[in-house]
């Protein structure tokens, strides 16, 4: 890529390091799992209700995202929500869909990104707080090395247990990429790092080189008090586009934690509401509970 993006990044292969990329608002344009909403609920997983209030809060995600007490409590209400939903169910879900709402949304600016860290030698990780089965087959199709993301606990009897086994969140993120590191090789002060959120400043800070993407305001006061960079990516591109070779995983690599970010998603509508100030509030709780 010639222009501002490629100057970003060295020319020079620097062995064992790597670029860590957030999933949601930083490589992609909208949350990779609150825009399943309407096929859980075509597939009789979600209510109208639940379809409709998930549609709302991807809207909030996108203009302001979620602080930590919500991404917590997103946490609690996923695992009672999804607890006995078939697994087999949702794959074939979530494999009908995906070709459709991950085509058009990749930002052209990060898969360049991408490309010139693989150019200069450099692994690049996708550390997504959505689902494993979700972000490792969009990860495939970026050509990252690597994937970092949240597992939930499936049973024996093929169904959520509505346990998580990891999640992939803040600090996580951080603890995760040290481990890589350690067992990787990697040597951090030359690692990169790129996310849209202030939950992730964990991960940031663990790398010598980190951006703020997208940065929601928590993050732009951060990254200006920390003097980082901060980067707007504003150009969503067809996946066909970008990647003339696309083609989708087969079915079985498609597996159910896409349900699991909508119905976190589905919470998250209630809580940002409560806690946002002043009138727009008051009209916005008195839309929700219209719906």
């Amino acid at each position: 890529m010639v222009g501002a993006y490629a100057r970003l990044v060295e020319k020079r292969s620097l062995p064992r390091t790597a670029a860590f990329f957030d999933l949601d608002k930083t490589v992609i344009a909208k949350s990779s799992t609150l825009t399943f909403s309407k096929s859980f609920y075509q597939g009789g997983l979600i209510s109208r209700r639940a379809a409709l209030r998930t549609a709302y809060i991807q809207f909030v995600f996108l203009a302001g995202g979620a602080d930590h007490d919500q991404m917590e409590r997103m946490r609690e209400y996923l695992s009672a929500l999804c607890k006995g939903w078939n697994v087999q169910q949702v794959k074939e879900i979530v494999a009908e869909t995906l070709h459709d709402l991950i085509d058009p949304i990749i930002y052209d600016e990060a898969a360049s990104l991408i490309e010139e860290h693989h150019t200069a030698g450099r692994d690049v990780v996708i550390v997504s707080t959505s689902g494993a089965e979700v972000v490792e087959p969009i990860g495939e199709l970026l050509g990252a090395d690597r994937v970092v993301a949240t597992r939930m606990v499936v049973g024996d009897d093929g169904c959520f247990t509505g346990e998580v086994e990891y999640y992939a969140y803040g600090p996580t993120k951080a603890e995760a990429i040290k481990e890589l590191a350690a067992s990787e090789g990697y040597d951090l002060s030359r690692c990169y790092a790129y996310s849209d959120s202030a939950t992730d400043v964990p991960m940031l800070e663990s790398v010598g080189h980190p951006y703020a993407v997208n940065p929601d305001r928590a993050l732009r006061r951060e990254a200006l008090a920390r003097e980082w960079p901060v980067l707007t990516f504003d150009r969503p591109v067809r996946l066909k586009q970008r990647l003339p070779a696309f083609s989708m995983p087969p079915r079985p690599a498609l597996v159910a934690a896409a349900a699991v970010g909508a119905a976190a998603a589905t919470a998250g509508l209630v809580w940002y509401v409560s806690r946002r100030p002043g009138r727009r509030a008051r009209r916005a709780q008195e839309s929700f509970a219209r719906i």
